[in-house]
């Protein structure tokens, strides 16, 4: 979900995707590469990113990723559950025993 919200607002290369995420996250985690790049070749198999070759601002070779339709519809799915499962919890753990 996240790396979807990170790319919805514009075209990024991998480390760049890292590092919005961390923003986002103010500081309190940076996702693993190891972790990030199989997610992002997982997204783009499955029609939600799609990628392309371009030059990063360090002037070397980097493969951009941007949102599709499928995966704007995708992110919407995804924040909507996550925002349920937020309320659940919340509702759980305000139950007075």
């Amino acid at each position: 979900m996240l790396v979807l919200k990170a790319v919805s607002l514009g075209e990024l290369h991998g480390y760049g995707i890292l590092r919005r995420i961390h923003q986002f996250a103010g500081g309190a985690f940076l996702p693993e590469q190891g972790a990030l790049y199989p997610a992002l070749y997982r997204l783009v198999r499955q029609g939600y990113l799609q990628s392309r070759w371009g030059t990063s601002e360090a002037n070397r070779r980097a493969r951009y990723y941007r949102l599709t339709a499928a995966g704007r519809r995708k992110l919407g799915d995804e924040v909507s559950g996550w925002n349920r499962l937020v309320g659940a919890m919340q509702t759980a753990l305000d139950t007075k025993a």
